[in-house]
């Protein structure tokens, strides 16, 4: 068996060709890549848009029904009353605070009362070290 001689020409062929081919196929490889990440960025944006035209379809429906009770006098006369404290001839408004507001009031007062007491604490012990440090000077 006879080896056949590779000559220069031949050799700067293939590594011409070879370089060349190696790079159309990295160039597809990451044309399909990035088109195939954004084809799933587009799938999961339909998803959420999907969900969103549902929500503000539902909204719709509840808001069409507003519209058609609005209609009513009535039911108009009440919703001034409850929402913007107009009165009937005669009537007083009491404004009660709602029961949400009375809780979160209770929980600003109870989330400062540790950081209160800890400072004092830290004040009463820096005072009676500077107390204690004076008197041995």
């Amino acid at each position: 068996m006879a080896k056949k001689k590779i000559t220069k020409a031949s050799k700067r062929r293939l590594v011409f060709f070879g370089t060349i081919s190696v790079g159309i196929i990295a160039y597809f490889a990451i044309s399909l890549a990035y088109y195939t990440v954004n084809i799933y960025q587009l799938k999961q944006e339909e998803k959420e848009l999907t969900e969103n035209l549902n929500v503000l379809k539902s909204d719709e429906k509840s808001l069409k029904t507003e519209i058609e009770k609005l209609k009513d006098p009535e039911y108009l006369a009440r919703y001034a009353r409850e929402n913007f404290l107009y009165s009937k001839n005669g009537e007083i408004v009491i404004q009660l605070q709602s029961e949400s507001e009375n809780t979160n009031t209770q929980m600003e007062e109870q989330n400062y009362f540790p950081v209160i007491f800890i400072g004092s604490i830290i004040l009463l012990l820096v005072i009676g070290y500077t107390i204690k440090k004076g008197k041995t000077k």
